[in-house]
């Protein structure tokens, strides 16, 4: 009898009572059927921590000046000079623009400043340019910043030919037309301006130093009669 009366109570001293139940063997836990963090939702897409905007494209606006080419320079270039094929009609393929910082031997600042008024001008990042041999003479080191250029092509080229022709030549001083013979014999156009200040971009009051910039426009024209002819639709002011 009393080894009867011992088993009950093992098996009560085994027991952990409801604490430690798991209930059913097929069943989980609430917390279980939760799915985890980074589980993605029905049909593969991942529930969006906060609603994102979708990015607007921007708008393409063609340059005035483009248009102009495309609807009138062509035609009137074609009957001037008797081209059988469209390609045969020059354009302007890029504008190299130059400035050249002979004060930045002593102080690299005013490359600085200078290559950051001449990206304010061309609408892009510019390329700082850099002396490729030692002249003891001028104080001047393989590898030293002496200037900075960009180049500017299709639109950003368009536009800048615009506010070229129309904003900042009319405010030179004392101007008085562009040269007709500052053409290389290939068919480019090189112009030169002393004071960088022409352009609306630059801030007059903000500014310490001025400095002057080539602008060369290269064109596909094969002789110079061609893109002066070019250049002149394109209302450039020539001197007569």
């Amino acid at each position: 009898m009393a080894d009867k009366e011992k088993k009950p109570a093992q098996a009560a001293k085994g027991d952990k009572g409801p604490k430690g139940d798991k209930g059913p063997k097929g069943e989980k836990s609430e917390k279980a059927k939760q799915p985890p963090k980074g589980a993605k939702a029905a049909g593969g897409e991942k529930k969006p921590a906060g609603e994102a905007k979708p990015a607007q494209p921007e708008e393409k606006v063609t340059p005035r000046l483009r248009t102009q080419f495309d609807e009138v320079i062509r035609k009137k270039l074609t009957d001037q000079f008797g081209y059988k094929n469209p390609m045969q009609v020059p354009l302007i393929k890029k504008i190299v623009i130059n400035m050249g910082i002979g004060e930045g031997v002593n102080d690299r600042k005013k490359v600085d400043n200078a290559a950051a008024d001449l990206a304010l001008i061309a609408g892009q990042k510019v390329v700082i340019t850099k002396a490729r041999k030692s002249i003891a003479t001028y104080k001047l080191r393989d590898g030293q910043a002496i200037g900075c250029k960009v180049t500017l092509r299709k639109a950003r080229m368009y536009e800048f030919v615009d506010r070229l022709i129309n904003i900042a030549l009319p405010r030179v001083r004392d101007f008085r037309g562009l040269s007709p013979k500052s053409f290389d014999g290939r068919g480019n156009f090189t112009l030169g301006i002393k004071e960088h200040m022409v352009f609306p971009e630059i801030d007059y009051d903000k500014t310490t130093d001025v400095w002057g910039m080539d602008i060369t426009v290269c064109t596909s024209a094969k002789t110079d009669d061609e893109a002066r002819a070019l250049l002149t639709a394109f209302n450039f002011p020539f001197r007569q």
